[in-house]
């Protein structure tokens, strides 16, 4: 399961929410990614560092692209709704899309966000299997 790398990734190494979802994915599903690329990433941590659109969505956001886009996102069929449909099943699961919303149904003072990056891993997971992302038995 992705979520079983994020305690390491966000606790343990410290990395924000939209890296840790993304290097969770990656470890998980095998593409390349290197750390300048991550760099990429860095700013959507904490909803964008002012509590928007929470970074768990906009590092599986990231990964959903790397997965699914073919050559560019206008040239990938369906991608548009692909990403509608994460944010809704990203909703769906925990409440909102938006970090400032979310910390307080999940953050704790111990392991900060590390229950959103938990069961924000589990939405994508279950959502990009559903719709031919990944393969049902990754």
């Amino acid at each position: 399961m992705i979520k079983d790398r994020a305690y390491e990734y966000f606790i343990a190494k410290d990395h924000n929410c939209a890296e840790t979802s993304l290097l969770a994915i990656r470890d998980a599903y095998g593409f390349d990614l290197g750390p300048e690329e991550m760099k990429l990433v860095s700013a959507f941590g904490g909803g964008m560092g002012c509590g928007k659109v929470c970074g768990v969505l906009a590092g599986s956001m990231a990964a959903l692209g790397r997965l699914a886009v073919t050559d560019r996102a206008h040239a990938t069929e369906n991608f548009g709704p692909l990403c509608a449909g994460l944010c809704e099943a990203f909703r769906a699961g925990l409440g909102s899309i938006e970090c400032a919303e979310l910390k307080p149904m999940y953050r704790s003072d111990e392991l900060r966000c590390l229950r959103t990056v938990e069961l924000g891993l589990d939405v994508f997971e279950t959502y990009a299997k559903n719709n031919g992302i990944l393969p049902p038995e990754a």
